[in-house]
């Protein structure tokens, strides 16, 4: 039990770093198609320097962060006595419901990463600005599950991810009139 603290430091770091990484990760993916419709030589020189940055990014800050993570979640649930107790909870069963969609999320991230690394442009930049929420509502259902430990409450905390999306949708839209006037 004294090292589950120290199991739990480190988890949240490579949360937070993996996080990060899936944060950025999907802001290069706009600049990455905003440079595919830049004019030669522009276009090859955006391109090969972010594609440098998303490799970069991608496998040596937010793909070992994902895997260090998850070792020490699994280390903490299923090594430790308290992790044993949670695992029987049903705030964590959904946590663990969100955390599958997190890899799922991150797996597309991988898909998008390497059809843009073979110049491969299938999704427009506001899908990508939208798609860049997904990790944020991802990460509020988790913190608020987290934080509350609590199988009935956790529903405002999801119901108040919905209205922050919707948030977030309409925040989208005004931006986009915004850029379109200039």
């Amino acid at each position: 039990m004294e090292y589950y603290n120290y199991l739990k430091s480190l988890h949240l770091i490579f949360v937070i770093t993996w996080f990060a990484g899936l944060f950025y990760i999907v802001r290069l993916f706009v600049y990455q198609i905003e440079a595919a419709q830049k004019p030669s030589p522009e276009k090859e020189i955006l391109q090969k320097q972010y594609k440098i940055m998303t490799y970069r990014l991608w496998y040596i800050i937010t793909w070992p962060s994902a895997v260090l993570a998850s070792i020490f979640a699994f280390w903490m649930l299923f090594f430790t006595d308290l992790g044993q107790a949670w695992l029987k909870m049903p705030w964590m069963h959904v946590k663990l419901g969100f955390v599958f969609v997190l890899y799922l999320y991150h797996a597309k991230c991988q898909q998008i990463f390497n059809q843009l690394q073979n110049d491969e442009v299938k999704y427009t930049t506001t899908f990508m600005r939208l798609w860049n929420e997904g990790a944020t509502i991802i990460l509020f259902a988790v913190v608020f599950l987290v934080v509350l430990k609590n199988a009935v409450n956790w529903i405002y905390g999801v119901i108040g991810i919905f209205l922050f999306s919707i948030l977030i949708m309409l925040g989208f839209k005004f931006y986009k009139r915004i850029r379109e006037k200039k």
